[in-house]
């Protein structure tokens, strides 16, 4: 995929990898003799020499290499001219996951409490005593996709944990109880710049990345900007260019705590392809070349990517996922070519994009169905099908919010959601009062947004407060409703609603007519969803129909024997 985006910016690249026919060296054939690509280990301190004369910058896609050798080139002074991105002593910190901690710790970086132990049960022993249980024991070096952690949950399986990590170097992690896996993607330029990518959700399966959500979606509206934050603050204590995967714990009391860090374009980011302005790839190849950064910008309002992993050895689970992604708008397949099959190897992926986070799931839905292991929980908790037009429930990932001062207003709002029904319009319907419930109401106007809404109609009778206070503290449009009382015929609630401060806009329509204010909300969200353009012109045109039958009508019979009929 790095290579991909390079031959797009005629940039030249060489590759060390095992083999003639790696995956990436079947993406570019050396553009002249002496850059021929390099058969050999990231491992094997010759080949990696080798690589080095061959070229002016040198990159990794992956931490686990021979860094000694690295940092023996950096050194070498035929070599002066040579970059080297991340720089090695990055690489260095980072693949010990121990002295990742400590840099993170020392630079006042959020992580849970660790420990170094020894290969013993008394070491681990003394851990379980100072951080208690559960407790994760980590391998130090060579851990990667869930592989060199051990979960103990009690003394007894000590020495069971020892025995698998295999001898390797370890460390102790105080259990962190988190509610989400999030991500940041950073990129960071050779002078030091950052930017950074949208948080994402990450879903782990068999502790290997399985799905990946953009953009997160979350009740906190601070949850990302302190996400991403956190995320460009430790990227800017390391030293090199080019783009980190940053992988957070996500609390119950919305902490956010640093897992672990990768110096390279990582799982996570493989979604940037197709939904950013610019892919990880393409940025990380600005940054080690010291080109300006592209935008980090979603270019789609949702996206998921899934991860296609070996099933077996053979790859028919695969192809088939791989055949009914096919069939499915919206979406991209990337295999990579890999020789070999394996229960647990990634094989390749598939990003899908959306307009709205409803479709999104409908997508996902059939390809979650697709694979061998799915469970039915599985697909309901990440693909559930939206709700039923008319069944008087809330879609769980709406576009428009429909709330009211009280259940008085329901008959008045119903018409509301009747319109968004006709056009398939994920919403959801609530009781949000302004007066009695006002927190409640703050929280609904400031998470708005974060949890995708895009329109809120809020319908008020009386003071009518509800419209003005919810437009106050969002920034999404807010149209008001105001509803007939038993006192004013409703004249008091539209004057309340209409005569907004400057500034606060609230678009009022007339009073009970949430018809229009359901109306209202297609044609704003027609501004980032064009087929809705044409839904809402074959409405006007049905309504255009009925008036004209009606012209037709009264010429045939007359007026005296028309009979008028009520709406």
């Amino acid at each position: 995929m790095l290579s991909a985006s390079a031959s797009l910016l005629n940039v030249k690249v060489v590759i060390l990898d095992s083999g003639d026919n790696s995956p990436a060296k079947q993406i570019v054939a050396p553009a002249a003799p002496h850059l021929a690509h390099v058969d050999g280990s990231f491992a094997d301190a010759p080949k990696i020499q080798e690589l080095a004369k061959k070229v002016d910058v040198l990159t990794m896609e992956i931490e686990h290499v021979n860094v000694d050798t690295l940092l023996q080139i950096e050194k070498d002074s035929s070599l002066s001219k040579l970059e080297i991105h991340p720089s090695p002593s990055t690489v260095q910190i980072i693949q010990d996951k121990y002295r990742q901690k400590e840099h993170l710790s020392s630079n006042k970086l959020p992580v849970s409490e660790f420990l170094a132990v020894e290969n013993t049960v008394e070491s681990v022993k003394a851990a379980t005593d100072k951080l208690g249980l559960p407790l994760m024991l980590k391998s130090r070096t060579l851990a990667y996709d869930g592989r060199g952690n051990y979960a103990i949950r009690d003394v007894s399986q000590i020495p069971d944990a020892i025995a698998q990590l295999g001898g390797r170097p370890l460390y102790a992690e105080k259990w962190v109880p988190f509610t989400k896996e999030i991500a940041v993607m950073v990129v960071r330029t050779t002078s030091g710049e950052v930017a950074s990518y949208p948080v994402v959700e990450t879903v782990h399966k068999d502790n290997i990345c399985h799905l990946v959500f953009a953009p997160l979606r979350s009740r906190d509206p601070t949850l990302s900007d302190r996400a991403r934050s956190i995320a460009e603050n430790a990227v800017k204590t390391f030293t090199g260019a080019g783009v980190f995967g940053v992988e957070m714990f996500l609390m119950d009391n919305d902490q956010i705590y640093i897992n672990e860090i990768a110096p390279r374009p990582h799982n996570s980011g493989h979604y940037t392809i197709e939904a950013c302005e610019t892919s990880q790839y393409e940025n990380h190849l600005r940054a080690i070349l010291s080109l300006p950064l592209g935008s980090t910008a979603l270019k789609v309002p949702s996206t998921v990517m899934l991860n296609l992993i070996g099933h077996s050895s053979s790859m028919s689970e695969i192809e088939k996922t791989r055949d009914v992604a096919l069939t499915i708008p919206g979406t991209s397949v990337h295999l990579y070519g890999k020789a070999e099959c394996r229960k647990g190897r990634k094989m390749g992926h598939i990003t899908l994009v959306a307009e709205s986070d409803t479709q999104l799931r409908e997508r996902l839905r059939p390809l979650l169905l697709s694979l061998p292991n799915s469970t039915e929980e599985e697909v309901e908790k990440y693909a559930a099908l939206p709700a039923v037009p008319g069944s008087g429930y809330s879609d769980p990932n709406p576009l428009v919010g429909i709330i009211m001062g009280s259940d008085s207003d329901l008959p008045v709002m119903l018409a509301a959601a009747r319109i968004l029904d006709q056009f398939t319009i994920p919403y959801e319907l609530t009781i949000v009062s302004a007066h009695r419930t006002p927190d409640r109401m703050v929280e609904y106007a400031k998470s708005a947004a974060t949890r995708g809404l895009r329109v809120v109609i809020a319908g008020a009778g009386g003071a009518a407060h509800l419209p003005g206070m919810v437009a106050a503290m969002t920034a999404l449009p807010v149209i008001g409703v105001p509803v007939k009382g038993s006192t004013l015929d409703g004249v008091d609630s539209l004057h309340s609603i209409v005569q907004m401060p400057r500034g606060i806009p609230v678009a009022t329509v007339a009073i009970n007519n949430s018809t229009n204010a359901g109306l209202l909300a297609v044609r704003i969200l027609s501004a980032g969803i064009p087929r809705l353009i044409g839904a809402m012109e074959q409405y006007m045109k049905k309504q255009e129909k009925e008036v004209l039958g009606k012209v037709g009508t009264l010429q045939e019979v007359g007026w005296e024997k028309y009979q008028v009929k009520k709406s």
